[in-house]
């Protein structure tokens, strides 16, 4: 499947309930719609049930006020095993001007799972068609394995404190 093919644009209109005392869009507003963006890219791609497993490199690049339009754009970069990874971008639109700006951008990890919930393998693979999809799909794999690197590190962590809380 073509990474095109996965692609989700979805809109939303900034009101009131959305926004801050500044009369800009809450952070976690945005990353709400990117999740949601993002997860249906993803299960366009897998066929399957999946759930956000992280999200990452999530940059506010500009403010994002009350009466724009957003315009979040998701498409799969990458597909391992069991996981996947989706890029969202995020404009803001003034519906007077018609004038867009980007305003932020996420990557997140999506992992399919069966109908007890564990992970099961995604049978799709990208079709990398394109010069724009290979880069993007081997600026993924460079996440991915910075991501991994992490949780390890994450997981040394945890039992170096677990062996200090034990011995003292």
């Amino acid at each position: 499947m073509s990474p095109t093919a996965s692609a989700v644009e979805m809109n939303q209109l900034v009101l009131p309930t959305h926004t801050n005392a500044l009369g800009t869009v809450f952070g976690g507003t945005i990353m709400s719609w990117i999740d949601v963006c993002a997860a249906m890219s993803a299960q366009r791609l897998a066929r399957k049930v999946v759930v956000t497993a992280s999200m990452d490199q999530l940059d506010f690049l500009a403010p994002i006020r009350i009466g724009q339009l957003v315009n979040l754009r998701a498409m799969v970069n990458y597909v391992g095993r069991t996981s996947m990874e989706v890029g969202v971008r995020v404009e803001a639109e003034d519906t007077l001007s018609g004038e867009r700006v980007h305003a932020a951008s996420a990557y997140l990890t999506f992992v399919a799972l069966d109908p007890s919930g564990q992970p099961i393998p995604i049978e799709r693979e990208l079709d990398l068609d394109s010069k724009e999809a290979r880069l993007r799909n081997e600026e993924a794999k460079e996440r991915r394995a910075q991501r991994l690197q992490l949780a390890q590190r994450r997981t040394e962590l945890a039992q170096v404190h677990a062996e200090d809380d034990a011995s003292g």
